[in-house]
């Protein structure tokens, strides 16, 4: 008897295409083909990974335990960039064309429309809201210019890394896969602002260029892309606030006060830009 725990994942309506679902479900054969661990979702009765329901699109998957992997020693960095550089490599050979494109022109401005253009933004602070965006989208897409993208999975913190002892380190949740510049993939796991994490950087490095190239040139869009995350993260909010559970998690959301702490935010984060800007 398979007593296999399986997980039902449900989609948010409106958030994914089919034909985006389907990029990302490809994505993880094509590393499980490479034999890199992941989860992959499970075949369903009419032939495909996902179906629909009500509205819903949902797929299936094994439940697959495992520990967070915790960073001990230099060689976990290492293996990390192992594990980061094997998916890149996979990641290079085909394209997501139904996915979001991790760009300032692109994923950034339309992330500033969603909240300035249904009118999210406190009017009181809306100006300087425009105004500190649009140097960060301006200074970015300086940065981005003759950078490679490729299909990344560019939610890669720590926790979506397990330590699975019979299988090495897998990764999970390839929901937000987006086509965008490999450094994504490499931030996310540091502890401290770039310019206070290079050695993490370079082990991380190491491991990773044992499998593909890095581009080291693409270092400086680590902070851009701080200030990118934090623009998505207020879009997605957005989105969510007919939510009640979300209004009731965070009832200050989008007030006056709330717009003044993540301007606030903003800025700080723009200066830091500016400064590894003008020094590198």
């Amino acid at each position: 008897m398979d007593e296999t725990r399986i997980i039902a994942k449900f989609y948010r309506p409106g958030r994914w295409s089919i034909d985006a679902l389907r990029d990302e479900h490809r994505f993880m054969v094509d590393c499980a083909t490479a034999e890199i661990p992941v989860v992959l979702p499970l075949m369903l009765a009419n032939g495909e990974t996902i179906d629909e329901v009500d509205g819903f699109y949902f797929s299936l998957f094994p439940k697959k335990a495992g520990r967070e992997f915790e960073v001990t020693c230099d060689e976990d960095w290492r293996r990390i960039g192992q594990l980061i550089g094997r998916i890149h490599l996979v990641g290079s050979t085909k394209t997501a064309d139904d996915r979001i494109v991790l760009h300032p022109s692109q994923s950034t401005v339309a992330d500033i429309a969603q909240l300035v253009g249904a009118g999210f933004v406190s009017t009181t602070h809306l100006d300087e809201f425009i105004e500190i965006t649009g140097k960060i989208v301006e200074i970015a897409e300086r940065g981005f210019k003759d950078i490679e993208l490729i299909r990344i999975h560019s939610d890669c913190h720590s926790r979506n890394i397990l330590n699975r002892p019979e299988e090495g380190l897998m990764i999970i949740d390839f929901d937000d896969m987006v086509t965008g510049p490999p450094v994504q993939d490499i931030w996310l796991l540091l502890h401290d602002y770039a310019d206070r994490s290079q050695r993490e950087i370079n082990l991380i490095l190491e491991g990773y260029e044992q499998f593909r190239e890095f581009d080291d040139r693409s270092l400086k869009l680590i902070e851009p892309l701080r200030a990118m995350r934090m623009l998505h993260h207020l879009a997605w909010c957005s989105k969510q606030v007919n939510d009640f559970q979300f209004n009731k998690n965070f009832p200050d959301w989008g007030s006056d006060a709330f717009w003044q702490r993540e301007i606030s935010d903003l800025r700080i984060q723009l200066q830091i830009i500016l400064e590894k800007h003008s020094t590198g």
